[in-house]
């Protein structure tokens, strides 16, 4: 049997200033998202297309990607906490003490995140004028990158794990507790980063792209469809989850299901080849 590892990784690499800390979350979030738009670029240039806008539709995706993500889980997950500490929201300070410290975003939520995303990319193509599933479908092959990466940060800060195993197989996070649990940012990092491995076969082996929206939609199911049975490993992140049959991370994740099959549907079975 797989041994049971205790998991003890201080989340923070080095101390900037005494109060500003560099996280392994940070690192990996920001190399999550490099890689992810490197694979874009390199999309881009393979079909011939402009990479001009590209810095552009980064710095948009950036934006949408953090806010979406602080914005959803404030509102999903802990909204009566922010409504009345409304600062708390957009500044990464929190008062401690009598003074303020840089704790960066503590609570991103995935599902705000790609609502995020998928908002700045709308904006980005009304105003750059270039047909919205066209980016759509060549940010979903490489999406999964940047979520592997980002469960890799929950796992160096040992947040977001999973329930308890049967004591055989495990990871204890000794910075909470001494109970062998599941460790759902592995299974989660795992999981995207096959997605994206599949998802970039089917770029390099078939012809799915010429039909706009198929590759966007195969990301929202296949993506939205493993972290709705994933979540039956997590623990709740908010004490209200305990009294749900379905906790909020499976409820949120059902729309993006039921919109990727929507997607595939109408795609494939449309006649024709839209512009790309």
């Amino acid at each position: 049997m797989p041994p049971i590892i205790n998991w003890n990784i201080d989340p923070v690499i080095f101390m900037l200033t005494p109060t500003f800390p560099i996280k392994y979350y940070g690192i990996l979030f920001a190399l999550g998202i490099t890689i992810a738009f490197l694979i874009v670029k390199k999309i881009y240039r393979h079909e011939g297309k402009s990479i001009e806008e590209l810095d552009t539709l980064l710095i948009y995706i950036v934006l949408g990607t953090v806010l979406g993500a602080r914005l959803g889980h404030c509102l999903f997950y802990e909204p009566e906490y922010y409504l009345n500490h409304p600062l708390e929201i957009i500044l990464p300070f929190k008062k401690i003490d009598g003074a303020y410290h840089y704790i960066g975003f503590q609570g991103l939520a995935s599902h705000g995140g790609t609502i995020g995303v998928l908002l700045s990319i709308i904006f980005y193509c009304i105003k750059s004028k270039t047909p919205l599933l066209q980016v759509l479908d060549r940010v979903a092959i490489a999406a999964p990158i940047a979520g592997t990466f980002i469960r890799l940060g929950n796992l160096m800060n040992s947040e977001i794990y999973g329930i308890p195993t049967n004591g055989t197989w495990g990871f204890i996070f000794l910075q909470d507790d001494t109970i062998p649990r599941h460790p759902t940012q592995l299974y989660e990092a795992v999981t995207y980063l096959c997605i994206f491995l599949f998802l970039w076969i089917i770029y390099q082996k078939t012809e799915l792209l010429r039909k706009s929206g198929v590759m966007f939609g195969l990301f929202l199911m296949l993506v939205f469809t493993a972290r709705f049975f994933l979540e039956f490993f997590k623990e709740n992140q908010v004490a209200f989850e305990n009294k749900m049959s379905l906790n909020m991370g499976q409820l949120l994740s059902l729309p993006f299901v039921i919109l990727g099959v929507a997607l595939l549907i109408w795609r494939l079975s449309s006649e024709g080849k839209n512009k790309m």
